[in-house]
């Protein structure tokens, strides 16, 4: 059986299956047998893929169909048709990757319009690159072979290991947790203890899929020992207070907005970038001595089919116009 925050979830951000046979059938004038209260409203300023679709660099944009919860692909940028540089980010900062393109492409014009890069979780693009670059979403599938990926400092040394990329490692920035709330915090939390009470509703990244579930696992131990974490990632989930996300930088927020969850643990700089685009999004700051520091690296894909030009991407990702635009979102710079 579902937990009740699971359905309360979809039923948020789901479409109300508008055209199934019961409700084609209806008779005119009469209310429609619907989950939904009243017909869908789409805010295109909460829904993804934000940014109002300018993260992308394809100079010919065609015809415009995105349709927010019914048919947007948030975290692919880009033309794919003849790329010159593929780029894997894992998915934390895709808020960045928009200003990140264009200051490169302001110094390398010879790219501009031929960077496709994608943002979903860096385990999942690890997946990816091991199926060859092949992925599926929704009905469409396609090939993307990246020329480098971006991760945690771990991962990438993990994966240099595994043979997927080629080292060394260069880290670049870091970043800390922090517990995104509605804007006002009208739940009144202070803190990560907080987050162990019964009646609070949380959407936690999912340990399995996401690597910041485990930094977040390290940060309940320190402020609540293993009996928070057996809290929030056990007892919770089974009774459905806790709903596990699989691509936190999306869920989470969007169920914050849409009052399906009163709060949830994600990186700081996801926190700031909703702040500053004005949505109802506010965070609860975690003392550094419960807090977990993450440090980003990034890598050569073993067999990257634009050496050349993941090198020169290699040079920018820590250069001081690179480093400026991660400080705005809270990221420091990565220091020995």
């Amino acid at each position: 059986m579902r937990s009740a925050v699971r359905r309360i979830f979809f039923a948020c951000i789901g479409c109300m299956l508008l055209a199934s046979p019961a409700l084609a059938e209806a008779p005119a004038g009469k209310a429609l047998p619907s989950m939904c209260k009243q017909p869908p409203h789409f805010d295109e300023h909460t829904l993804p893929p934000w940014q109002g679709g300018t993260n992308n660099d394809a100079t010919e944009r065609g015809l415009l169909f995105t349709i927010p919860e019914i048919d947007v692909l948030a975290d692919f940028h880009g033309d794919l048709t003849d790329p010159k540089l593929v780029l894997f980010f894992g998915g934390n900062y895709f808020f960045a990757t928009k200003f990140l393109v264009q200051a490169f492409e302001a110094s390398h014009p010879e790219f501009k319009g031929r960077i496709f890069w994608e943002t979903i979780p860096p385990g999942r693009l690890i997946e990816q690159i091991e199926k060859g670059g092949r992925i599926t979403v929704g009905n469409m599938t396609w090939t993307a072979k990246a020329d480098v990926y971006f991760g945690g400092l771990k991962k990438v040394q993990e994966n240099i290991e595994k043979g997927f990329l080629v080292g060394p490692p260069l880290p670049y920035v870091t970043n800390n947790l922090t517990i995104m709330v509605p804007k006002g915090n009208p739940r009144r939390i202070t803190g990560l203890a907080d987050l162990g009470k019964p009646d609070l509703r949380l959407a936690m990244p999912n340990p399995a899929y996401e690597g910041i579930g485990r930094q977040i696992k390290a940060a309940l131990a320190k402020a609540g020992g293993d009996a928070l974490v057996t809290k929030v990632y056990d007892t919770k989930v089974k009774d459905g207070s806790t709903y596990l996300t699989l691509i936190h930088h999306r869920q989470t927020p969007l169920a914050i907005m849409q009052g399906c969850v009163d709060a949830g643990v994600t990186w700081q700089s996801e926190a700031a970038f909703q702040e500053q685009v004005g949505n109802p999004i506010g965070h609860v700051a975690i003392p550094d001595n419960v807090n977990v520091t993450a440090t980003y690296a990034g890598a050569q894909v073993k067999g990257a089919p634009h050496p050349e030009a993941a090198h020169a991407w290699l040079d920018f990702i820590h250069s001081p116009e690179a480093l400026k635009i991660f400080e705005g979102y809270g990221f420091k710079p990565y220091t020995q």
